[in-house]
């Protein structure tokens, strides 16, 4: 992406936790922690996926795509992070900024069109049972997974060269720990009304509609879980849901509270707890509510250490 000719700041300041000086070793320690179990718990999610042909299904081939999101969105942000705080600085050049916010919206783009993708998986496997295979074949699995990250990076690089074509010639100190859209839109110097307008139409478009596709699904499966006579027959049609039920409440949670804001509000505001969760606890919670809550995970788990571990 080439830098607009107007823009005369060439770094940017993270001011992160600058305001917060006396937890910055807790933080680093949290942080770090936090990003290590983030990558491991991730990453054994995948790999069991990959090594148990029973988990070689559309719930758990999705469920690799969310990890490895999982993986990908902390990474943009949490090295960095905890970078700065080390080194008490925070600079980033402008073009390394607009690279992190492009790959940053591309996961949380891409990660509503995976979830909203799991939701209507589940309505197949509950409501139409019979077609479940036919539907969810490998092939319509493969198109769902590509499409989803294709749709959020067109996102993703539209509202990044939006950004970029923007003039930044005053301060250069984002109120944040990562280059976030709306502190850069606080920043700039020239008119930002189509750039906001295209911003919403995005959260609308890409957000909604997903959020949409996934309530819709839930009516759906209550319905049907309704009919189902057994016990037995609905306690598993629920156990199946909750935990997606539960990384969707939190995902848009979270998004919700931090991109749902004016320009001014957001610029002011130096509450971050929802970023740090979307960024940080989210990832490291998503691997571990599946893990928890589904029996076909434990049972992996269960063989990988069996076999590791013989008695």
């Amino acid at each position: 992406m080439e830098q607009h000719n107007a823009t005369s700041v060439d770094t940017f300041i993270l001011l992160g936790f600058s305001h917060i000086p006396h937890l910055r070793l807790f933080l680093i320690c949290i942080f770090s922690y936090l990003y290590v179990f983030t990558l491991l718990w991730n990453s054994l999610i995948i790999l069991l996926i990959i090594n148990d042909s029973q988990l070689h299904t559309p719930m758990y081939f999705f469920l690799a795509n969310l990890s490895f999101i999982d993986v990908i969105s902390p990474s943009i942000t949490m090295p960095k992070m905890i970078t700065d705080l080390v080194s008490k600085k925070g600079v980033i050049p402008y073009r390394s900024c607009i690279a992190q916010l492009c790959l940053l919206l591309t996961c949380v783009a891409t990660e509503s069109n995976v979830l909203s993708i799991m939701a209507f998986d589940r309505y197949v496997a509950i409501c139409k049972p019979l077609q479940y295979t036919k539907i969810m074949s490998y092939k319509m699995c493969s198109k769902l997974a590509v499409g989803s990250w294709l749709i959020g990076s067109f996102f993703s690089i539209m509202l990044s060269l939006l950004t970029n074509s923007l003039d930044f010639c005053g301060p250069n100190e984002i109120n944040h720990f990562f280059c976030d859209i709306l502190p850069l839109f606080s920043l700039a110097c020239s008119d930002i009304t189509l750039s906001v307008t295209l911003l919403y139409a995005s959260d609308i478009i890409n957000g909604i509609i997903n959020f949409v596709v996934i309530l819709s699904s839930y009516v759906s499966i209550a319905n049907a879980i309704k009919k189902i006579k057994s016990q037995e027959g609905r306690k598993k049609a629920i156990l199946t849901c909750s935990s997606h039920i539960m990384v969707v409440c939190m995902y848009y949670g979270t998004t919700i509270v931090t991109y749902l804001h004016t320009i001014k509000s957001y610029s002011e505001s130096k509450d971050r707890t929802a970023a740090i969760i979307y960024t940080t606890v989210t990832p490291l919670l998503n691997p571990l509510i599946y893990s928890l809550r589904n029996n076909d995970v434990k049972k992996a788990l269960k063989k990988v250490f069996s076999n590791r571990y013989p008695k």
